[in-house]
């Protein structure tokens, strides 16, 4: 089974719960990027947003080497406008330790801001998801050391979100972002975000590609065994990262849905 291109897609291979894990899935080149992005809609995403747009120096060139990949003209926010996906580069220099970012062309983000990351090793990157120093950063950093160019993996997640948008930026304490939500409005109320992530080292540079693929959906659109397998995974995540989620902020309503639609 391979990653596709919608949430009802990407869930059965999303984690459920429990310990944190890659999930990385070998792609192939067709595999990679969305076939048929809206264009307009990317374009409109970087205007509405153009804080999402932060580049380092040390960006320029794997950013040029990208578009060449490409087929356009430019460097990293000209590739991340000509694609589904928002884009990320990470570097390691010599006298460091650690993969660092260096550039974000991000028009939909999850909740998280490109210009208070720029330049972070990726440890701090993800300091803010409960259990990956222990459970997961050593594994990352080896996997990173080791990608080969031309290989391409690709993993997703999920989250809940209170609204449909595919730029999502919290507002507000999680009780109150979910307050009007029930069992009975569930459907229309919640919203499943899925992020298709894929990473592949640049040739030439070496450089690290990072894409993020943005997948929206409300809760009534899921199939049922979707709708299930999540109403049970929302029990099961670790604690910290359930908090960070806010779970206990829709747990009742999205459970109490999804038993109403099971019957």
């Amino acid at each position: 089974m391979t990653l596709g291109f919608s949430v009802n897609a990407l869930l059965p291979r999303a984690r459920g719960g429990g310990q944190l894990r890659m999930g990385l899935n070998r792609l192939s080149e067709g595999e990679w990027l969305q076939l048929d992005p809206d264009l307009f809609a990317r374009a409109q995403g970087f205007v509405d947003w153009p804080e999402g747009v932060q580049i380092s120096p040390e960006a320029d060139a794997p950013g040029r080497e990208l578009t060449a990949m490409l087929g356009v003209e430019g460097a990293l926010p000209e590739a991340a406008l000509a694609c589904h996906e928002d884009m990320c580069l990470l570097t390691k220099a010599p006298d460091d330790d650690q993969y660092r970012l260096i550039g974000a062309a991000v028009a939909w983000p999850s909740d998280w801001h490109p210009k208070e990351k720029i330049g972070l090793p990726l440890r701090a990157l993800h300091a803010p998801i409960a259990g990956y120093e222990d459970q997961l950063a050593t594994g990352v950093d080896r996997f990173m050391e080791t990608l080969k160019p031309g290989a391409i993996y690709g993993r997703c997640n999920w989250f809940i979100a209170a609204t449909g948008d595919r730029r999502w930026l919290a507002a507000g304490g999680l009780q109150e972002q979910f307050a009007h939500v029930t069992a009975e409005n569930a459907g229309d109320a919640l919203f499943v975000r899925s992020e298709r992530q894929t990473l592949r080292r640049l040739p030439q540079t070496g450089a690290i590609l990072f894409t993020i693929g943005i997948y929206v959906e409300p809760l009534k659109a899921l199939n049922a065994t979707n709708l299930e397998s999540l109403a049970e995974a929302v029990g099961t995540l670790v604690r910290g990262e359930s908090a960070r989620r806010g779970v206990g902020a829709y747990a009742e309503a999205l459970i109490g849905y999804a038993d109403v639609q099971e019957r």
